[in-house]
C-alpha cells in the first residue's frame, strides 16, 4: 500500500468540453489517483484561467496545475496591458505554447473553453505534445475511450444550455461506470455572455448503467438517517 501511495499523482480522468447555442459547457469527474490508490475523490479538475476562460485538466496532476498557474499569471498581465478581457483563442494558444515547448517533460492533456465577445463560445483541445484543435466538442482523459461512439450519436448543433449540460453529465457518468480511473462527483462549468455557472452532481443523482449496483445500506445512508436507522446486521460466523 505504501508503494501505491508514493506513486505519481495522476488524474486518470474524464474531461469534456461542448459548445451550445450561446456558450460552452465543461465537465469532469473528480477522482485523483496515485497508482491504484485514490488520493482524492473530490478534486476539482476545471480550473479558472480568467473570468471568461476555464481549463479542464487530465494526466499528471502536478504538470496540469503548473501549466494552469503559469497561463493564469501571463493572462493577468495580458489583460492589464490590453485593458479588456482576453480572448479564448489567446488563452488556448498560450496553453499550447507552454505544452509544446515542454512536451518532453509534461504528461498532461488539456481542454480550454470559454466565451468572448468576438467569437462567442469556443472549445480548444490541447492533447499531449502541444497540438491545438478547435472543435465543437471534445473529450479527453482515460474515460474518453468509452465515449467516442456515444458523442458521434448524441451531439448535435444548436443545442440549448440545458441540453448541453445534460449531455455532459450523462457522458461523464457513462465513463465513470466503465473507467476505473474516473469516479466521484460530476462537476460542470457553464460559460456564456451572462457569466459563469458552476454545478456539482453527486453520485446519488447520477443515472446507473449496465451492471452498476445501487447503493444499499451504505455508511452514508446510515449516517444521514440518524438514530432512526436500522443497525447494520453483523456477518454470521
Amino acid at each position: 500500500m505504501e508503494g501505491l501511495r508514493n506513486a505519481p499523482h495522476s488524474m486518470g480522468t474524464t474531461i469534456i468540453g461542448v459548445t451550445y447555442d450561446g456558450g460552452v459547457v465543461l465537465g469532469a469527474d473528480s477522482r485523483t489517483s496515485t497508482g491504484m490508490y485514490v488520493a482524492n475523490r473530490a478534486s476539482d479538475k476545471i480550473t479558472q484561467l480568467t473570468d471568461n476562460v476555464y481549463v479542464c485538466r487530465s494526466g499528471s496532476a502536478a504538470d496540469s496545475q503548473i501549466v494552469s498557474d503559469y497561463v493564469r499569471y501571463f493572462l493577468e498581465q495580458h489583460t492589464i496591458q490590453l485593458g479588456e478581457p482576453t480572448t479564448v483563442k489567446v488563452a488556448a494558444n498560450l496553453v499550447r505554447l507552454l505544452s509544446y515547448q515542454n512536451k518532453n517533460m509534461l504528461q498532461t492533456g488539456l481542454i480550454v473553453g470559454g466565451w468572448d465577445k468576438h467569437e462567442g463560445g469556443q472549445i480548444y483541445s490541447i492533447p499531449l505534445g502541444g497540438t491545438i484543435l478547435k472543435e465543437p466538442f471534445t473529450i479527453g482523459g482515460s474515460g474518453s475511450s468509452y465515449l467516442y461512439g456515444f458523442f458521434d450519436q448524441a451531439w448535435k448543433e444548436g443545442m440549448s444550455k440545458e441540453e448541453a449540460e445534460k449531455l455532459v453529465v450523462k457522458a461523464v457518468s457513462l465513463a465513470i461506470a466503465r473507467d476505473g480511473a474516473s469516479g466521484g462527483v460530476v462537476r460542470t462549468v457553464i460559460i456564456n455572455a451572462d457569466g459563469v455557472t458552476r454545478n456539482v452532481y453527486t453520485g446519488d443523482t447520477l443515472p446507473l448503467w449496465h451492471e452498476e449496483l445501487e447503493a444499499h445500506n451504505s455508511l452514508l445512508d446510515i449516517l444521514s438517517s440518524g438514530s432512526s436507522a436500522e443497525s447494520p446486521v453483523p456477518m454470521s460466523t
